[in-house]
């Protein structure tokens, strides 16, 4: 089997384990985002490197909540930071949050201190906290967090990304190396299948859910401006 046939067979696999075994967790995350949508909140998802990818799948999408916004790491998005301890402490205090808001964080491992520091902040401060991570690897993991704690223990609601240990499940046995990362895709049908269920349920609840529109299609811009008026004050800020 070719690596493109392995590839397929794995992510077919992981995402039919999510269905099957994540449901309780992926409604009790709606749950959290449907909480925020009711009491006017922001939904702020974050992830360092290229776990920053599932950050944007949450915020500022067609289809997505707009009351929605991935943090920014102020050096960019390539990680460098995350394994200093002190870092995350310092830039979440920089972040506008109000206790209405809720927190999504990303980290394949769960081990480095900038999530960590960041998680720690935001439950002192009483919010809500999605973890999405690959919750049998960060078990296993040493933290590198003088807390010993990994990023899963500090969420109020787990979502495991079933990825293999190093994200990446194709084997190269000729040069001792494997490709085919997962946690991207893995990543991205949790966080969806966590909106959706959110904007179902809102919608059970007669209240109609502030949904981004495509720009692209006809009108869409402008049905986005006109909704994104009750969060302005909150959508531009770091």
């Amino acid at each position: 089997m070719n690596y493109v046939d392995q590839f397929y067979t794995k992510i077919d696999s992981i995402l039919k384990q999510i269905h099957n075994e994540q449901q309780d967790n992926i409604k009790k995350a709606a749950d959290i985002l449907v909480e925020t949508v009711e009491r006017g909140g922001i939904i702020q998802s974050f992830g360092s490197g290229h776990s920053f990818a599932a950050a944007i799948e949450v915020a500022g999408r067609a289809g997505g909540f707009v009351n929605s916004k991935a943090i920014k790491e102020f050096y960019g998005t390539n990680g460098w930071f995350e394994v200093i301890e002190g870092v995350g402490d310092a830039f979440i205090r920089l972040v506008d949050k109000r206790k209405e808001d809720c927190f999504i964080f990303i980290s394949n491992s769960g081990k480095n201190p900038l999530h960590i520091d960041m998680a720690k902040y935001v439950k002192e401060q009483g919010n809500k906290l999605i973890v999405v991570t690959n919750l049998k690897e960060s078990t296993n993991a040493k933290s590198l967090h003088s807390s010993g704690k990994k990023l899963y223990e500090f969420a109020d609601v787990v979502l495991d990304n079933y990825g293999d240990p190093g994200d990446c499940v194709i084997d190269i046995p000729e040069y001792d190396m494997k490709t085919g990362a997962t946690s991207s895709i893995s990543a991205a049908f949790l966080l969806n299948s966590v909106v959706l269920h959110a904007i179902e349920k809102l919608v059970s609840k007669g209240i109609e859910p502030p949904i981004m529109k495509s720009a692209n299609i006809e009108g869409g811009r402008e049905y986005n401006e006109a909704l994104m008026n009750k969060y302005k004050d909150r959508m531009h800020r770091v």
